[in-house]
């Protein structure tokens, strides 16, 4: 098989292809990777902030890289791609396997089953390399936010990044090579103009990125880039600088002082990647610039200490383990954030694992010879560790498949949900059957409609496109509704969605997490009165015959519910276009998680249910509005959520809430049958 290579200028005595080369070893670069980790780690642990230590190493990788292909080209040796990268990933990989799988059994034993699909979906972003992909979607998903805790394998983001550019450098730099070669160009020169392009470019998305969506571009590969291509500019021109002595003395404890400060001075978690991320990598810049200096009073003597240097040996290893073990041990003792000593136990738990991780599995897969003499075989030694990576994930899998069936196995008596609330209602439920949804499916546990808004249904406005979805019932549908809120409305598309489909309904949403459907409110967030505002007009333009919304707001663990702001407005609004508005009232909410309650303390403790009196209005607001509008209905649903005196996190065998206050979809769609009656009895429609 052919595959591309870097051609070596055209010079007599060229030697022969082989792997990539080693660059001459730089200590003081060591010492940087070292303080770079210790940064991110201490910031992570006790400052509880982020340092911009990932940006430094994201700069040092690529200034590395680019000296290994540039020694390679200059010294007239070309390189096989492929095997450049199966000699880069079969180091990389071993690492990172003990370190899923430590982090694996550590979330099947300490995390409640609640989080462990999370855990495992994040388990193959982090495995091939597509973590930050990841995290692009759920920083704008509300829904798989978890607001509590975080994942304990998302900081495999910034190692996702680096390996995609493990997979483009190289092409750029055979790309320019063969460029060269072509129209006898200078290769150092030409890759000069070329990284600065992708500099340029980059860093101009990621300014305009961040400034916009900063939550989104923290994880964009393209905008970080620059970063890269920054460490690659510096190891281009640093041969043709030439500072004095004392220059490079204070460039080196500037640069250092400006990392170490980095994190302190600048809110780093909501200003990067843009301009701001220019401090840490340009400070890196002035240490790598500084390099050597040879005076006792230079950084560099600190960098290329021995300790910093044996670290540096050890940083890839502390990187991957000091996240999940701060995050499960914050989990497992119940705090928020670690203190002085906590910490230092975590950071002492971390270094001791990143040692052994590095002696007895990272450097002997490193040193191991046989599988760089072919390719079959560095092949086979990867696929290797993505077996022993991949076997847990499959199996994990494979047993929530086999739940899944059985619980779709399971007879209505087994889980018969709201209907264990109806009078004469008699239990029925056979032992051993299983609460639905499992643990391990509720943060699934989503109400959704079939598809996305297609064809004359698809809004105009970007800002609802993203945000609509509709059932697949054609254009001669007997009536149409849009669903309009947060996901308390979301959660009710589990019990409007069947009804639509057996009287041929259209029904569309048009829904974003945390934002009421409100008329402009001053105290809300501009993105909710953008969204609110876009879909007035869609539906304005539509006329469907009913808008569907949550029409009252109830306040955690507490009794106190009113009406959302501008209800009365929202509905004239409706009523004055022609449109009948199905208002439901909000569920009881909680100022604690109900399921996680169930699920550690068990279904009948008196501390996972409460009083009704305690979490539900004895009226509803809607009383002092009823008979107000020209059409409007209204459903209260909350007798099938308490049972008169409590609140129980489990009715018919089913949890009733995901988290503190959303209702899950299973138990939604339980309560279908008695939904259907009050729609139909609220709106006058005919059955």
């Amino acid at each position: 098989m052919t595959t591309p290579t870097i051609p070596a200028p055209a010079r007599p005595g060229r030697r022969a292809s082989g792997p990539v080369g080693k660059s001459k070893f730089r200590p003081e670069i060591q010492g940087l990777r070292s303080l770079a980790v210790l940064m991110v780690v201490s910031y992570h642990i006790w400052i509880g902030r982020v340092s911009g230590g990932v940006d430094v190493f994201l700069l040092i990788s690529a200034f590395l890289m680019t000296l290994q292909f540039t020694g390679r080209y200059k010294q007239g040796r070309s390189v096989d791609l492929l095997r450049h990268w199966l000699h880069l990933f079969r180091r990389l990989l071993p690492a990172v396997v003990v370190v899923l799988l430590g982090t694996l059994a550590a979330t099947f034993t300490l995390l409640p089953a609640t989080r462990w699909v999370e855990v495992v979906q994040q388990a193959w972003a982090a495995l091939f390399y597509y973590e930050n992909w990841l995290l692009q979607q759920l920083a704008v998903d509300y829904y798989a936010t978890d607001h509590s805790l975080a994942s304990p394998l998302q900081h495999f983001w910034s190692l996702s990044i680096q390996g995609q550019i493990f997979i483009i450098w190289p092409v750029i730099f055979v790309a320019v090579a063969l460029l060269c070669r072509r129209f006898a160009l200078r290769y150092r020169a030409t890759l000069v103009y070329v990284f600065a392009i992708i500099f340029l470019v980059s860093f101009v998305y990621s300014i305009i990125f961040t400034a916009t969506n900063q939550a989104v571009a923290y994880f964009d590969t393209f905008a970080r880039l620059w970063e890269f291509a920054l460490g690659t500019l510096l190891a281009l021109v640093l041969p043709g600088l030439d500072f004095s002595k004392p220059v490079r003395v204070v460039m080196g404890w500037v640069g250092v002082i400006a990392m170490l400060t980095c994190g302190i001075v600048l809110q780093v978690q909501t200003a990067f990647p843009g301009f701001v991320a220019l401090w840490p990598t340009l400070a890196a810049v002035a240490v790598i610039a500084a390099g050597q200096t040879g005076s006792r009073f230079g950084v560099d003597r600190i960098l290329s200490s021995k300790f910093l240097v044996r670290l540096g040996d050890n940083s890839y290893a502390l990187y991957l383990w000091h996240w999940p073990v701060l995050v499960i041990a914050l989990a497992w003792s119940g705090k928020e954030h670690a203190g002085w000593l906590s910490g230092t136990v975590i950071v002492a738990v971390s270094l001791l694992l990143a040692f052994l991780t590095t002696k007895y599995i990272e450097k002997p897969f490193r040193q191991w010879k046989w599988p760089e003499l072919k390719r079959r075989r560095s092949i086979i030694a990867i696929a290797a560790c993505l077996a022993v990576a991949t076997a847990p994930l499959f199996g994990f899998q494979f047993k929530q498949y086999l739940d899944q069936q059985a619980a779709a196995r399971q007879a209505f008596n087994d889980n018969p949900g709201a209907h264990a609330l109806l009078p004469g209602y008699v239990d029925q439920v056979s032992e051993g059957a299983k609460t639905l949804p499992t643990a391990e499916q509720l943060p699934e546990d989503w109400a959704h409609l079939s598809g996305s808004c297609e064809g004359e249904s698809r809004p105009d406005e970007k800002i609802l496109q993203d945000n609509c979805q509709q059932n697949d019932v054609g254009d001669d549908a007997a009536k149409s509704i849009v669903v309009l809120g947060d996901s308390h409305s979301q959660q009710w598309l589990a019990a409007l969605g069947p009804l639509a489909e057996a009287e041929h309904w259209k029904v569309t949403a048009l829904l974003l997490g945390g934002c009421h459907f409100m008329p402009d409110n001053p105290d809300a967030e501009d993105k909710c009165n953008d969204f609110n505002a876009a879909a007035f007009k869609y539906v304005a333009a539509k006329t469907p015959d009913a808008v569907f919304t949550v029409g009252t707001q109830a306040s955690p663990s507490s009794p106190d519910e009113e009406l959302v702001y501008g209800f009365e407005q929202t509905v004239t609004n409706f009523n004055d276009l022609g449109i009948q508005v199905v208002a439901m009232r909000d569920n009881p909410r909680y100022d604690y998680n109900v399921t996680d309650c169930a699920l550690s303390k068990g279904v009948d403790s008196p501390d996972c249910r409460s009083n009704e009196s305690d979490v539900l209005a004895s009226q509803s607001p809607f009383a002092a509005v009823e008979g107000t509008f020209g059409n409007a209905a209204f459903l209260d649903m909350t007798d099938l959520l308490c049972d008169g005196v409590q609140c129980p996190s489990v009715i018919g065998n089913v949890f009733v809430y995901l988290d503190d206050n959303h209702l899950s979809s299973k138990y939604v769609s339980s309560m279908g049958e008695m939904f259907d009656e009050r729609w139909f009895a609220a709106t006058g429609w005919q059955q």
